[in-house]
């Protein structure tokens, strides 16, 4: 297996070649300071067999804020902290190496109230924010601001340091002529574009010559006008001629969701998508290359060696999904790997300045992603009495809360009113580009078959069945059912096909290719229906309310969604106040506008959201037994709060007793 042969970076051996990339958290104190809960997540990730931490940007200056919780090492007060991290890190073999970048243009002033500074002015697309171009002064302290910040992290315990210099960072912008119109030695021609971080490798190569140097690159920022080939191999092998260890290669640019999607890939990208690209940089370079981007399977970094793309794999998401991901890839954990499904609900958690969660992993940055809470069927059962529990619904929730008290040795049985299991999970999946989501049932399936988790589908449960049962504990996880029409249908032409978004996942056969379709609810659900019909060449029009569309998708993901079907011809339309429904026409009030009149066509869909199915709960209530809903039939949301519930309903069943009513 090439992912488990050792490597080498620098005068630095590591035990394989899994990298963790550098990714945020937010677990930090918003003074900067490290805290138990990033010793913790760092220190569970050196357990699960990676060969090398890739801490998260740190920023170099007080000025230069990128969240509100990021780690710092602006000064000397960090270093304690910041030491207590690479120990436990180190503590499981593993090397640790520290990102330093400097966001540049792309700095917030929302976000503690940060000055965009850049090559030169510019306007950041993304925030509209006015960017000042830095004076050489400016550029010669920020490049002594580096090198103050590698000493710490050195003195800290470090192995060593990455320079970002992509993403449309500070070193990235200076790179692009897209962004650099400078006139000095520090714009113009290729090698004055290179002039600012080339001079800040040479900064730190002085001051610290023993320290092992990697630097980040974009390896294509994918947009017209950027840099080409030619250029970036230009600059890896300059950085190359300077002595660094190694070149870390991501893509795309962080200024935009447009770009930044190349970065954090959305579920439509394949696997190992960088690699091609990485690909001639790497051939053209003779120090190692790391590559990044949708590496979700031990079989997907396998592949990206086998093809020559470089030597190494930089694993970032799937490392919040699954922290023992290196030793499941292995064999070493005799468990299946919890897979990213890139929804991108870390990222955009992280825009909103909120801590990292994960969808398949929701308990991310606590102790319980510990191997023996995550993975509990591989540990002897804790002390203590088994209980009988009785799991009420099939779907992700029902199984996941089903998996874990299985594996804390309790006596379980799943009862599915349906004849099939998975809940709405085959809703989930039933989009275009959406198969990704498959692995949030699949992992959790797999793990309740190899338990021999008892599971009855065609079961209508009652109060005497679950009498008969006898069950310690019951979790209702029965989920959600469609919500009624908000609007009256009743003086439509009778010919309309109504339908509600769930049917028309379930069963798109039912609608003519070509059909001439609203729907009525522009939220994730909606503009995903509205993605699947327009493979049948439908003519289709969404009406939103409020002023986006497909709210509650990371924004990467949704604008290129939005960007895919609005190219297919699909109208999205909000701020759509609708005001009724008459025989072939719908009258709507857009925006401020005078009301107007709409053609609905043959198919009306509404995608106005679920209501909590708790039908079964006055029976639970009735046995007298503690009980726990979960997902859906408890506050109808995502697959995040549900198996977040579900997870830890699972591990509390220990500690309640054999009756009693609910606490």
């Amino acid at each position: 297996m090439l992912l488990q042969q050792p490597g080498q970076i620098g005068n630095l051996k590591l035990k394989n070649r899994v990298l963790m990339a550098p990714m945020g958290t937010n677990y930090s104190t918003t003074d900067g300071f490290s805290t138990q809960r990033d010793c913790e997540y760092y220190a569970e990730r050196a357990r699960g067999g990676v060969a090398m931490i890739m801490t998260e940007a740190m920023i170099v200056t007080e000025s230069a804020r990128s969240h509100h919780n990021s780690l710092c090492c602006y000064h000397d007060r960090f270093i304690p902290g910041l030491a207590k991290l690479v120990d436990g890190i180190k503590s499981h073999d593993c090397r640790v190496f520290g990102q330093l970048n400097h966001r540049g243009a792309l700095l917030r002033r929302a976000v503690l109230n940060m000055e965009p500074v850049g090559p030169s002015d510019w306007i950041n697309p993304n925030t509209g924010d006015a960017v000042r171009a830095l004076r050489v002064t400016e550029i010669h302290e920020i490049q002594k601001l580096f090198v103050a910040a590698a000493r710490r992290l050195w003195l800290a315990g470090y192995d060593g340091v990455e320079i970002h210099a992509g993403n449309g960072y500070l070193f990235q912008q200076f790179f692009t002529r897209r962004v650099n119109q400078r006139t000095d030695a520090y714009g113009g021609s290729i090698q004055n574009r290179m002039r600012m971080l080339l001079e800040t490798i040479d900064r730190v190569h002085q001051a610290l010559p023993e320290l092992c140097l990697v630097v980040r690159l974009s390896a294509s920022e994918f947009v017209e006008g950027g840099y080409t080939l030619e250029e970036i191999i230009a600059l890896a092998q300059a950085v190359e001629r300077t002595g660094v260890a190694a070149i870390d290669l991501s893509g795309g640019s962080n200024e935009s969701p447009q770009l930044s999607k190349y970065c954090i890939q959305p579920p439509s990208f394949p696997r190992g998508c960088l690699a091609p690209t990485a690909k001639p940089i790497k051939d053209a370079l003779n120090i190692p290359v790391f590559v990044a981007g949708r590496i979700v399977e031990g079989a997907d970094a396998e592949q990206v060696l086998a093809s020559g793309s470089a030597d190494f794999i930089s694993v970032g998401r799937a490392l919040y999904a699954d922290p023992h991901w290196a030793l499941k890839a292995f064999g070493e954990i005799k468990a299946p790997i919890r897979q990213c499904i890139a929804c991108n609900v870390c990222f955009e958690r992280l825009t909103l300045e909120k801590d990292v969660s994960c969808v398949q992993n929701p308990m991310v940055g606590t102790e319980f992603e510990a191997l023996a809470y995550a993975e509990p069927q591989l540990f002897p059962p804790p002390p203590g009495p088994r209980k009988r529990v009785l799991v009420l619904g099939a779907g992700v929730a029902g199984i996941e809360a089903a998996r874990i008290a299985r594996g804390r040795g309790h006596e379980v049985e799943i009862w599915e009113k349906s004849t099939r299991t998975g809940g709405q999970i085959h809703l989930a999946v039933a989009a275009p580009d959406k198969s990704e989501v498959q692995p949030v049932w699949d992992y959790r399936w797999q793990e309740i078959v190899e338990m021999k988790v008892p599971v009855k589908t065609g079961v209508d449960a009652d109060a005497a069945m679950m009498r008969t049962f006898n069950p310690d504990y019951v979790v209702v996880a029965t989920g959600s059912v469609p919500r009624d029409p908000p609007l009256d249908t009743s003086n439509l032409a009778s010919d309309i096909q109504i339908m509600h978004a769930w049917d028309a996942f379930a069963h798109p056969e039912r609608i003519a290719a070509g059909a001439r379709i609203t729907v009525i609810g522009g939220g994730m659900v909606g503009v995903e229906i509205a993605d699947l019909l327009r493979l049948k060449q439908c003519d289709i029009q969404v009406l939103e309310m409020q002023a986006t569309a497909a709210n509650g998708m990371a924004r990467n993901n949704k604008f290129e969604l939005l960007e895919r079907i609005a190219d297919d011809g699909v109208r999205v339309i909000t701020q759509c106040r609708i005001d009724s429904l008459e025989e072939r026409h719908i009258t709507v009030q857009i925006g401020q506008s005078q009301p107007t009149r709409l053609e609905i066509g043959e198919v009306l869909i509404f995608a106005t959201g679920p209501r909590a199915n708790t039908s079964i709960l006055d029976d639970v209530i009735s046995l007298g037994v503690p009980f726990a809903q979960v997902g859906d039939c408890n506050v109808p949301g995502d697959f995040l709060t549900a198996i977040r519930d579900a997870w830890m309903v699972g591990l509390s069943i220990d500690q309640h007793p054999f009756s009693g009513k609910q606490v």
